[in-house]
Parts: C-alpha cells; structure tokens; sequence
C-alpha cells in the first residue's frame, strides 16, 4: 500500500471498506493487509482492525540507525506501536525489511528483537534493491547462506513464520505463511 497522509485518517477507511468486499465477494477467503502506519493514529488504525483482515502487515523496511534516511516521514518507534496495536487486536501482524541498505548484522537481529516485543507473529527478509538514483545504493548483496541464517535466527526468536531470501518480498509466498499451522 502507498501512504494515504493526504487523507486525514491515512487511508483507514479505504483499506476496511476494501476487506469488507472482498468479504462480501468471497466469504472464506484469508485477507492480508499491508497498511502503512496512519501516521499513528490509534482510532484510524481501529477502523482497519475491526474490519478483521487475518493478516495485518506493515513493514519497518530497515534497522533504527537507518530509518530516518530510509523512511523519512516514518518513526521507528510508532512502526513497533502499529505492530503492537495489531497483536493487541487479536489480528496475526507481519512485517518485513530490506537488507543490504547498509546495516549491520547486530542490527538485523535487534530490529527482529524489537519486532518480537511488539508481538510481531511473520518476517519477511529480502535483499534491497535501490529503486531509483534519488535512493539510498546498495552497500551490499546479501549471501543466500546470510539470508537462512536470518531466518534460523528469527524462527528462534519465535516469529511464527519467516520468510527470507534475496526475492522475497513483503507478499512473498504469502499463502504459505498463511496456510502455515503456527499462523492462522
């Protein structure tokens, strides 16, 4: 999903009138969100969550160190809290990052730490691509070996399902995850 901060509730209303028909058109079909944060916004954020997608995602794209170049109308910190604030809804909560943005290794796994205190349930690792000049390089490829190491690490954390390799993106395989035993 794009960021919807030129409307006043981020989009929210959009996003739960969105699973709203996919319900209507298909009954027992599993919905997976990817949300961006509504800039906070705890009441806005409720109105996707009560629309009760299975699968609430929204991505911290990249470590602490890193967020304000990478995201610069983000807030670290309040990703954790949109990540929290879907846990607490009872809702399954994924999110993502890109590697190889120019983080170090301890920060991967501190950032995965600091998803799990959130009650972050699916992660999903892929290696960053600079998607235009205007964009942060690449300052490095990411092993595949490096790759399965990150998710080892993330299924010891407790993250119910992990995603990580250099083509996976945040939708990567989502069926999969979604059809994981320990998920839904």
């Amino acid at each position: 999903a794009v960021d919807r901060d030129d409307l006043p509730d981020g989009g929210a209303a959009i996003f739960a009138a969105t699973v709203r028909e996919i319900r209507k058109a298909v009954a027992d079909c599993t919905v997976e969100l990817l949300i961006p944060d509504c800039n906070g916004d705890r009441d806005a954020l409720k109105v996707i969550f009560d629309a009760k997608p299975e699968i609430l995602a929204h991505n911290i794209e990249t470590v602490a160190r890193l967020y304000n170049p990478v995201r610069r109308q983000a807030n670290y910190q309040q990703s954790l809290d949109v990540i929290g604030y879907a846990h607490e809804a009872g809702l399954i909560s994924k999110s993502g990052m890109m590697l190889g943005i120019g983080e170090r290794d301890d920060e991967i796994v501190k950032a995965m730490e600091d998803l799990r205190a959130y009650d972050c349930d699916v992660l999903t690792l892929g290696q960053y691509l600079q998607p235009t000049k205007k964009h942060l390089p690449v300052d490095r490829f990411v092993t595949p070996e490096q790759f399965d190491r990150f998710k080892e690490i993330g299924l010891e954390l407790g993250f119910k399902h992990v995603e990580s390799g250099p083509l996976v993106r945040s939708s990567y395989h989502a069926e999969r995850a979604a059809s994981s035993e320990n998920v839904l």
